[in-house]
């Protein structure tokens, strides 16, 4: 009979991060199954913020936007926690950072050109396979743009037309935009990262004593990349602070005991999530005094950044908020989180071209559980494989290299 340990240990190994094909493992790495929890209330919160995109144009027009409409309430109290997209991207690139910086953190040998091999398969199949998706879409499901609102997220960041050479242009993942499939912008810095990781790996065990000094230079970077318009300024250092905490796991962990299991675990956690929760959409809620565009709506909305690291934190250390994050039904849509990532634009933008946005209300009961269907689909037929493919790839290139290097040390003696 198969044990109890025996049976968590292949459920730990068929959990995959966001754009990641090493999932939780055993090691540094174990006992963070909330983090795919994390990463599946993400994902959900990115489609409601693609669904209040596509029906923002109709609900201000009939509503308005002042306080006490319906789009205030969805954007400017609490509620914005539930489609605060491009805070969850955020917090995906931390995940990210963290996870994936693990299995090179871990005692003996790692093969760095293995990861990056496997890595390389692991986000491009599935990446390539939603833009054919995408792609058949907009050839077989004509898309009018007199169904939606001009000037609109739908009107100006969803492709009408597409042919060939817009499809190899965007399968190299080295975009800035992508209007077949707007997620694979972020997909794009995933890759940039990966690339990169040795120089984070390194550098954050450098720095890594100065910890509060490294995540507060982190932070200024990426606000400084943000005034500047300098995408790379404004996420790499996002990435580096999950790498960072990948860095001194350990001791969150201790931290996590001493502060919020000690004598007020209850009151402890709480001010961690709030807290957290309140950076990561506090220029949300602030909107009213401190204005979008201004200088100062900027600088709070670089604090989502911080507020990120602390969800993350949450998620690892409060008790209760990682005992609803290892729920079975959050960790499956963790497990579906990054095919759900990928197909749900496309059927959005499909489905609001044929009904037009007017019909929002018909789009979003549509599409949020078709999205939801093709994402566990795509995850099988797709995403699954695609780890299979990404582990034997990284197997394969590891032992070939260390098979040259045996032989050219044989060669020298």
């Amino acid at each position: 009979m198969t044990s109890q340990a025996t049976v968590e240990r292949k459920q730990a190994a068929r959990r995959t991060p966001l754009g990641n094909g090493i999932g939780t493992e055993s090691g540094p790495s174990a006992r963070l199954g909330a983090l795919d929890g994390l990463r599946g209330v993400a994902a959900l919160v990115v489609v409601l913020h693609h669904l209040l995109l596509m029906a923002g144009p109709e609900l201000r027009r009939l509503n308005g936007s002042g306080v006490g409409s319906v789009f205030w309430w969805l954007s400017q109290t609490p509620l914005k926690l539930l489609t605060a997209g491009s805070e969850a991207v955020l917090l995906f690139f931390v995940l990210s950072g963290l996870v994936v910086a693990l299995p090179g953190l871990k005692s003996g040998r790692f093969s760095w050109i293995g990861f990056l091999s496997g890595r390389v398969v692991r986000l491009y199949v599935p990446v390539w396979a939603s833009i054919a998706i995408a792609t058949a879409f907009v050839w077989f499901l004509p898309r009018n743009s007199s169904a939606v609102t001009p000037g609109s997220w739908m009107a100006t960041s969803q492709a009408t037309t597409t042919g060939w050479d817009r499809f190899f242009s965007q399968v190299s993942l080295t975009r800035v935009s992508y209007d077949v499939n707007n997620v694979l912008w972020s997909l794009r810095w995933e890759l940039v990262f990966s690339v990169l990781l040795p120089l984070f790996v390194a550098l954050a065990i450098i720095v890594g004593r100065y910890w509060a000094v490294a995540l507060a230079s982190a932070w200024l970077l990426s606000t400084v990349g943000i005034l500047t318009n300098v995408d790379a300024l404004r996420y790499l250092p996002v990435f580096f602070i999950g790498t960072l905490f990948a860095v001194r796991l350990e001791e969150i962990r201790e931290w996590s005991r001493r502060r919020l299991l000690g004598p007020h675990p209850r009151r402890n956690g709480a001010a961690l999530v709030i807290g957290s929760l309140g950076l990561l959409i506090g220029h949300w809620l602030l909107l009213g005094v401190v204005p979008a565009g201004s200088l100062g709506n900027t600088l709070l909305r670089q604090l989502s950044v911080l507020g990120s690291a602390g969800v993350l934190l949450a998620a690892v250390g409060v008790p209760v908020v990682r005992r609803a994050l290892e729920s079975r039904i959050v960790q499956w849509f963790g497990l579906i989180s990054f095919s759900l990532y990928l197909v749900h634009v496309p059927i959005i933008a499909t489905l609001t071209f044929i009904f037009g946005d007017q019909l929002w209300w018909l789009v979003a009961s549509i599409a949020f559980p078709v999205a939801i269907v093709v994402a566990w689909g795509f995850h099988r037929i797709v995403e699954r494989p695609s780890q299979r493919l990404a582990r034997f790839v990284s197997r394969e290139v590891a032992a070939r290299v260390e098979s040259h290097r045996g032989g050219l040390a044989r060669s020298t003696d």
